[in-house]
């Protein structure tokens, strides 16, 4: 398995080899563009010198935003997401040994089993934890029972609504058409 969620090689290679990498490029995928959310990782990793759950945990808060403040920034909202952030590692270190591919390998969990415990994350409400559910089945290697269901329209095959769906550049250009198309039609129902 290696992903292309982003136009940067290094930061596709960190988002493949670690899953805490890829579980914090979830998190921070709001309010900017997929790929921007995805390369923080690398950022991160650049700055601190790891993406490491306990390392990222005990980091000081105010040096950990001022990571996330460097240019160019992690996130259009450092001070909110490096807290998110900490708040996840921090979970993952108390609940889960620091590791965030226990929360789809222990156990030999079921589908909906995973996305129970993707939603009991901080930040991770039900619509992020079912694409990060659908990004684990349609890219990595998840096979669970069920989980095309548990993932619901995000785990249906080339259903392009998300970055579950994006393994090239075409797949990223269908997946913005998508999203375009939604927005369109939910403003279409408002004003009627």
């Amino acid at each position: 398995m290696a992903l292309h969620l982003t136009d940067d090689a290094a930061a596709d290679r960190l988002l493949t080899d670690n899953p805490l990498a890829l579980l914090i490029g979830m998190l921070l995928d709001q309010q900017i563009a997929m790929e921007v959310a995805f390369i923080g990782p690398l950022k991160i990793e650049q700055r601190l010198g790891a993406v490491d759950a306990q390392k990222i945990a005990a980091a000081d808060p105010d040096e950990f935003i001022e990571l996330f403040r460097e240019t160019p920034a992690v996130h259009r909202f450092p001070g909110s997401m490096a807290g998110r952030v900490q708040t996840l590692c921090q979970t993952l270190v108390d609940d889960w040994g620091g590791r965030a591919e226990h929360l789809w390998t222990e156990g030999d969990p079921d589908g909906t089993t995973v996305l129970k415990r993707l939603k009991s994350l901080p930040g991770f409400g039900d619509q992020k934890a079912r694409i990060f559910l659908a990004l684990l089945g349609k890219q990595c290697g998840f096979s669970g029972d069920g989980w095309r269901e548990a993932a619901g329209a995000y785990g249906e095959e080339d259903s392009f609504r998300s970055v579950a769906d994006i393994d090239s550049p075409e797949s990223l250009v269908k997946v913005r058409e998508t999203k375009r198309a939604a927005k369109a039609a939910a403003k279409a129902k408002q004003t009627s």
